[in-house]
């Protein structure tokens, strides 16, 4: 591709640079994608994908074939003496009310798949060695598998590429964190005995932690902390008959394992930048942060950090957005780095305690706690990355009046900066029932119009529509949507409206009369108001959008 007409150079063929690459293209931006490895891994590694990137597959349009791939996990069990401590269900809100257990390399295969038909390419056996950047562009020096190098220039240049990221040495930044002092085991194999086929299981034990995580096939995924054994360099790869031994010392008894797929000792390194943007180079995924596999976190965050940054580019290099766009990316993504850190951080400390007092209190605690509604709500929400929120960010905003203040004081609905839920519709021009969700499987904003139940307040919502539509049409597709209620007793009293609602999307996005939400690309909430005001939306989209 002749340079003068890529939009961007993506490094590293992973989860993360393959989400890039595919959103990229999906929003209209040509790219290349390379990747110093020969061939694709075959290893395991990530086992997750939770929910919220599962909802992230579905607006890109991929996610079909990872439901068919892989394994629905419903829940997980946390263990201590032989006593069951915490159950947590991972049912949300959502139609991906589960963890995906699938494993790295299908991942990785599948999103090349999705990729490949947006006409991306991976460029395999091409190393990135040395680029410098200014305001006018990145000009990149690659090595090919036959030795020769060639010189390209892209306005962009985007880290996907790992914990040794070429990237970010080239930025000469600061990787700042240490290696956690365990060393740890892992083991894919086939599993005999007596352990949930769908769910997690945890067994907090004297000696360390043991977790078994099904995987497709009937095989299991066995994670062991082994405390600190070795003080210099990577631990030794276990046995098969070491881990069966550590499986008996702390395991529910009666379990064989067999047939290893793979066997690795591994020491946990906690690191992250202090920015994910350096003018024209942008760092996600491991490039930007890494830490403990406790929650099965990394990978989702780091395919989530390249859904955050496509559509912004995408506005940006097609003269449709401001800067601030793009500063809003580290802004927001390293907020969500760090909390993901140290909610790492603080499930792999409580699994590793060695301290019979201290892990008497842990177990307790878990005891305690871990049976009320609102603490496995919140531990499930974590998890599933449902939690993750961008509010009072540099894009985000919130209107309200005196007449409305109550609704805001009072939390209802979604707010500025959160997910933005699924609801169910009819749309009224075929009279069939249809998913909010289906509305976001587009590259656009999403800006729902939802009335009241008075029927002038259509009129209004019908003005703002226009006014949007007149300034920012191309990036921003407007749906009003009124009661079913008032369809109900005057079908012609809901003229204008696309879709109805029942009571579902009232209660989800707190609608007591008319009320505006817009909805990012990425499917957060960017701005709300109620009532609708047209101005004061529009001066929030001029922040940001020219």
């Amino acid at each position: 591709m002749p340079a003068e007409n890529l939009d961007a150079l993506v490094v590293g063929a992973g989860p993360v640079g393959l989400t890039m690459a595919a959103e990229l293209a999906r929003h209209g931006l040509t790219c290349r994608l390379i990747d110093k490895a020969s061939t694709a891994s075959d290893k395991s590694k990530a086992l997750v994908v939770w929910s919220r990137s599962m909802e992230m597959l579905d607006t890109m349009g991929a996610v079909r074939p990872f439901v068919d791939a892989g394994l629905q996990a419903h829940g997980a069990n946390l263990y201590s003496g032989g006593e069951k401590l915490v159950h947590v269900s991972f049912e949300a809100d959502s139609p991906y009310n589960y963890a995906l257990m699938l494993p790295q390399c299908d991942t990785e295969r599948l999103l090349a798949e999705h990729a490949a038909r947006l006409g991306v390419q991976i460029e395999r056996q091409t190393e990135l060695i040395g680029y410098s950047a200014d305001e006018q562009g990145v000009s990149s020096r690659l090595r090919h598998a036959d030795g020769s190098e060639e010189r390209i220039h892209t306005p962009w240049i985007i880290g996907c590429d790992g914990a040794h990221s070429a990237v970010r040495h080239g930025l000469g930044i600061t990787f700042s964190g240490a290696a956690e002092p365990n060393d740890w085991m892992l083991a894919d194999l086939y599993l005999e005995g007596d352990l949930p086929a769908d769910e997690l299981s945890i067994f907090f034990h004297k000696q360390g932690v043991l977790a078994f995580f099904p995987i497709v096939g009937g095989r299991f995924r066995v994670i062991a902390d082994l405390g600190t054994t070795t003080p210099d360099g990577r631990p030794q790869d276990p046995t098969l008959e070491e881990v069966q031994q550590t499986v008996n010392e702390r395991g529910p008894g009666g379990l064989t394992v067999s047939d290893p797929v793979w066997l690795a000792g591994f020491r946990i390194n906690e690191r992250m930048v202090e920015a994910y943007r350096h003018g024209r180079v942008f760092l996600a995924g491991d490039a930007a942060h890494i830490h403990s596999p406790a929650g099965g976190q990394g990978m989702n965050t780091g395919m989530q950090d390249a859904y955050n940054l496509a559509w912004k580019l995408a506005l940006v290099q097609h003269g449709q957005g401001k800067d601030l766009l793009l500063d809003s990316y580290s802004q927001e993504r390293t907020k969500v780095g760090r909390r993901v850190l140290k909610n790492a951080t603080i499930m792999t400390k409580a699994g590793t305690l060695r301290s019979p007092m201290a892990q008497a209190v842990r177990d307790s605690l878990y005891r305690l706690f871990g049976s009320l509604q609102f603490v496995q709500s919140e531990i499930s929400n974590t998890l599933s990355e449902f939690s993750i929120n961008y509010r009072r960010g540099p894009i985000t905003g919130e209107h309200s009046t005196i007449h409305a203040i109550h609704w805001f004081h009072s939390g209802g609905g979604v707010k500025a900066g959160d997910r933005a839920p699924d609801a169910e519709l009819i749309d009224r021009a075929t009279g069939q029932g249809t998913r909010l969700f289906d509305l976001f499987r587009s590259t656009e904003h999403v800006l729902l119009l939802v009335s009241g139940d008075a029927v002038r307040e259509l009129d209004g919502l019908r003005q703002i529509k226009q006014q949007v539509t007149a300034r920012f049409g191309s990036v921003i597709r407007s749906y009003i949507i009124a009661p079913r209620d008032m369809a109900r007793v005057s079908p012609s009293a809901v003229e204008g409206a696309g879709y109805l609602c029942a009571g579902e999307l009232r209660q989800q996005y707190g609608v007591h009369r008319d009320t505006l939400y817009l909805i990012r690309p990425d499917r957060y909430v960017g701005f709300r108001s109620q009532p609708a005001e047209g101005a004061e939306l529009v001066k929030h989209l001029e922040k940001y959008l020219r």
